[in-house]
């Protein structure tokens, strides 16, 4: 079977990690026989709006195509408007700017399927090219849909719903995706399934020791590696910490990962006068922090409006005990003092008195990291979740709909 994968997130010269869960997939994809071609729009980035900012810059030295582990990678650019304008038309646009390229790729690579990952902009692009040549095309739904996008009002709910509408399947990494999914579109509920993100066991081999000499002064270590914005819980994170470094004078937070929220929390953190507890690593290539996540004694990520969370699934394939919110897309794999600790969200004692409990009690901290472990390794790996794609692609292709 052949396949288009048709997503806006995915590893790129300048963001090696943007999208790295659909590149992983991806992977198993291809590892399973399938073969995989990948088209990842990205803005058009002319002079002189290239000379705008850092990340217009970025974008306009972004490759026209490249190989990613073996994986064929386009880049055609689109038209796209800064700070969400126009957001009912992103889809059209990105449809527009793509087509030449989508038609030169399927004159050698006739495609069976196109899967789209998320539904605006990309399923909704997907949406045409599929009437164009002729083909069935699925979406994922990994969040910002759900949480942003139908919060906008009902133009852009409209859009949603008439992507799925003319999509054959709609494939959610989580409950609670579909159960939003179910009451906002009563009427494609029947398309709609869910596969969870997973984890690439071979990417949890030894690897080299991180030049971090924090590490070797006897502390305990919590981490996290997130986007700096506000939604992840970064600074709710510090404030625990702020309550527990009396009781343990070595502990350390490590932030891995960048966003428009670094200098707030930077500062913060200096103001509470944790400056040599809280450790700002910035973003790493993805093994680096899967690196962090093997010498961390606790994985802490306070995180709402999560759908899903990889970050938390490739902590426990390491064997820690990881702590989120309840009410998220982490009950689906995490029970509460099993594989992890669940706290309200929002809510700095709640997540003090978790952090205290694991790094107090040694021998349940490992219990729990264990079977987190044992738990990921049984049902959370990407060759699981390939394997449930696949079924999904061909009930497609054969029937036309699950």
């Amino acid at each position: 079977m052949k396949v288009l994968v048709l997503s806006y997130m995915y590893p790129v010269n300048y963001n090696p990690v943007f999208g790295i869960f659909v590149h992983e997939q991806v992977k198993a994809l291809s590892e399973a026989g399938i073969k995989v071609r990948v088209v990842s729009p990205q803005p058009w980035a002319p002079w002189p709006i290239k000379h705008l900012s850092k990340k217009w810059k970025a974008y306009s030295e972004i490759p026209e195509q490249d190989d990613i582990d073996g994986i064929p990678v386009y880049y055609p650019k689109y038209l796209h408007y800064p700070k969400g304008l126009f957001f009912a038309s992103w889809g059209k646009r990105m449809y527009r700017g793509i087509r030449d390229t989508v038609a030169k790729i399927h004159k050698e690579f006739p495609f069976d399927i196109i899967h789209a990952h998320v539904a605006l902009p990309s399923g909704n692009a997907a949406s045409m090219l599929a009437r164009d040549f002729g083909c069935p095309f699925v979406v994922t739904i990994h969040g910002q849909d759900f949480f942003y996008t139908i919060q906008r009002g009902r133009k852009l709910h409209r859009v949603i719903y008439e992507t799925f509408r003319s999509s054959k399947a709609v494939m959610l990494v989580s409950k609670k995706l579909k159960d939003i999914g179910e009451e906002s579109f009563p009427q494609e509920k029947s398309k709609f399934v869910v596969i969870s993100n997973g984890v690439n066991p071979d990417a949890l081999e030894p690897s080299p020791r991180i030049d971090d000499k924090e590490s070797e002064d006897g502390s305990q270590t919590i981490l996290s590696v997130s986007y700096l914005i506000p939604r992840k819980g970064i600074d709710i994170n510090i404030r625990a910490i702020k309550k527990l470094v009396r009781k343990y004078p070595k502990l350390k937070y490590i932030v891995v990962g960048d966003g428009r929220q670094r200098e707030y929390l930077e500062n913060l953190a200096k103001d509470l006068g944790l400056k040599k507890h809280v450790v700002f690593v910035g973003l790493v290539d993805h093994k680096t922090a899967l690196n962090y996540m093997k010498k961390c004694d606790i994985f802490s990520l306070p995180s709402w409006n999560e759908a899903f969370g990889v970050v938390y699934v490739e902590a426990m394939a390491c064997g820690k005990p990881v702590i989120g919110c309840r009410g998220e897309g982490i009950e689906d794999f995490v029970k509460d003092k099993v594989h992890g600790l669940l706290v309200q969200p929002k809510d700095p004692d709640s997540l003090a008195e978790a952090m205290d409990f694991l790094l107090s009690h040694q021998e349940e901290r490992e219990k729990i990291g264990e079977c987190a472990q044992k738990l990921v390794f049984e049902k959370y790996t990407w060759a699981e979740n390939a394997e449930k794609t696949i079924a999904t692609y061909r009930a497609v292709v054969r029937k036309g709909t699950l």
